[in-house]
């Protein structure tokens, strides 16, 4: 395969295709600084979009923007480029998460380059899923995805899926009386539908799904409360499917590995025909955290909790144009 000129529009459709990924709140915590003499695209952490409250270590900026790296490598790959990665090159710029070489040789990864379609069909769903089973061969490929990416995804048995979903209650209850993490996710979603909404990030009222009747799924409710226009009632499955995502350390190398593997899994899925949902709610307080993983498994640190099955897409939410994340030098 022969890849495309390194001009400036393939540098925009390389960071439009980046910034499609998912993040925290869809704060966006990106920014990307292109050298043009060197042929390297930088990926910066943008603080003024970091949420202190809500995630005062950045290990979630650090898993959006390893989401936008994953997306990114995919792009490239599927434009016949074999890009040289490197994680916080420079240790007295933390902000600098990683560098991006796109002229060097090499064969292109096929298998990421095969993920390039969905990346702009993988959309966040809080909608419900049919209540079946995922086959095995599927959890296999998806297991196989964040193993590629130096993680481990698990699917817990149904008695500690029981246990998530009850920890993700003790994790709302706690956050009900953290004020400061209350303020963050108002400042992040907007109830109004996005039809004439000129915003640019944030949650939109149409991504917040219908809320829950008679059952329990770890689907974050962002209305706070607050009314939703044509917001309805609706039955979630009684039995989801739910995955852990996790890591053998808790650093942020480790936040950008989880990050780009949360990303590969969630591509793999919509491949798949599968949809998603994530809720990192019980990993953003310390003893609940703890408490998901299951002392079974080798691992760690879990990272994510992610819904998966069959059931409707979810609504697009907005993101920034490239021009305001893009800086060409």
């Amino acid at each position: 395969m022969n890849a495309a000129p390194l001009d400036a529009n393939t540098i925009e459709d390389l960071v439009a295709d980046a910034t499609a990924a998912p993040s925290l709140h869809n704060a966006q915590p990106w920014a990307f600084r292109f050298l043009r003499d060197s042929g390297v695209l930088r990926l910066y952490a943008d603080p003024d979009r970091a949420l202190p409250h809500t995630d005062p270590e950045n290990r979630g900026l650090h898993m959006g923007c390893g989401a936008a790296l994953l997306n990114l490598r995919v792009a490239a790959a599927a434009g016949g480029r074999a890009p040289d990665v490197r994680l916080l090159p420079d240790p007295a710029d933390p902000r600098l998460l990683a560098e991006v070489g796109l002229i060097g040789t090499g064969p292109p990864d096929s298998a990421l380059a095969r993920l390039a379609p969905a990346i702009r069909r993988r959309h966040s769903s809080r909608f419900p899923f049919r209540d079946e089973e995922i086959p095995v061969p599927t959890r296999e490929r998806l297991a196989e995805a964040a193993r590629l990416e130096g993680a481990d995804l698990f699917f817990p048995d149904p008695w500690h899926v029981r246990s998530i979903l009850e920890l993700v209650q003790d994790a709302e209850a706690t956050e009900a009386f953290a004020p400061g993490v209350h303020e963050e996710t108002i400042r992040w979603t907007r109830p109004e539908p996005s039809t004439g909404d000129k915003a640019s990030d944030g949650i939109p009222g149409e991504a917040f799904g219908p809320l829950q009747r008679g059952t329990s799924v770890p689907v974050r409710d962002f209305a706070l409360g607050r009314p939703v226009p044509g917001r309805g009632w609706a039955a979630f499955e009684k039995n989801p499917n739910i995955a852990l995502l996790g890591t053998a350390r808790d650093k942020p190398r480790d936040w950008l590995c989880a990050g780009q593997a949360l990303e590969r899994v969630l591509l793999q899925a919509t491949a798949d025909g599968l949809v998603a949902s994530l809720t990192s709610q019980p990993t953003e307080w310390p003893d609940i955290r703890w408490a998901v993983r299951d002392p079974a498994s080798a691992m760690a640190n879990v990272q994510m909790v992610i819904r998966l099955g069959h059931g409707p897409q979810g609504a697009a939410s907005p993101r920034r144009p490239v021009t305001d994340v893009l800086d060409v030098r």
